[in-house]
């Protein structure tokens, strides 16, 4: 443990990125790392594949370690960023992975469904950026932080009405947050497309579906990694969204990706 702080001491910056155990969390965290990032590898359940995350990581020259909060909870929320200081003795960065996606619709909605994704996708991100931007107040580094949004802001369709929502909720706070904070913090998006399996698709459904944008091919992991690193390293940007996704928002689509891929078989 004293030699990953005596890394992240030697001028390497400290990235939190949450949900980093699996999946997209993952692949952010490995590209960072193997690009001079130290990590804060943020998991919720999955320790075990967190600390692989982290393993791998460490074996790509990167100090990393794991930090476990429910951040649905608003004082583990809170508790996460001094952790993180507690450990590294720095954090430069934050990026906001972690998230719920479930189905709901207009005719089903409910306070319950809208509060599950408020308090996965929305408002830990504002007590992040908070606690991130209180950290660097005294300091004379701008951070920045990275909040995963959707493409579907952009191309909406009624499916998966509470995510909608709550992802609409946090593009309009890193708006906001990119002007209270300037100018010791920066507030940007990244907008995927169809970039993993999830929910109840198939692996043919995916295929599908990542082929039906104007590229003929929508985001990878690597795209978004990418894509994350790049606003990290970007002074000039702030409150601004990149669209990552082969241009799938300029094709209007009346129900999600999924449905659409399943009509087509």
């Amino acid at each position: 443990m004293h030699w990953q702080i005596v890394e992240s001491m030697s001028h390497r910056p400290v990235v939190l990125v949450t949900g980093a155990a699996r999946r997209l969390g993952r692949e952010i965290a490995l590209h960072l790392a193997a690009n001079g990032y130290d990590l804060a590898v943020h998991y919720r359940r999955s320790r075990d594949e967190a600390e692989a995350t982290a393993a791998d990581a460490r074996a790509a020259g990167a100090a990393a370690s794991i930090f476990a909060a429910d951040l649905a909870d608003e004082a583990a929320c809170r508790a996460l960023v001094p952790s993180v200081l507690g450990h590294f003795a720095r954090l430069d960065a934050v990026v906001n992975n972690a998230s719920t996606f479930e189905y709901d619709a207009a005719a089903n909605f409910s306070h319950a469904a809208m509060d599950k994704h408020w308090r996965a996708n929305t408002a830990p991100a504002v007590l992040l950026a908070q606690a991130l931007h209180e950290h660097l107040q005294n300091g004379n580094t701008v951070g920045c932080v990275v909040n995963l949004l959707d493409q579907k802001l952009w191309n909406p369709n009624p499916d998966y009405f509470s995510y909608t929502l709550s992802k609409a909720a946090l593009q309009a706070a890193t708006v906001m947050l990119a002007q209270a904070f300037a100018p010791t913090l920066r507030v940007c998006g990244v907008a995927p497309g169809v970039t993993l399996l999830s929910g109840p698709m198939t692996a043919d459904e995916f295929a599908k579906a990542h082929a039906l944008t104007p590229l003929k091919r929508s985001s990878t992991p690597q795209d978004i990694a990418q894509a994350v690193r790049f606003l990290i390293e970007s002074p000039a940007i702030t409150g601004t969204t990149l669209l990552v996704d082969g241009g799938q928002h300029l094709q209007p689509q009346a129900r999600d990706v999924l449905f659409v891929a399943k009509k087509e078989d």
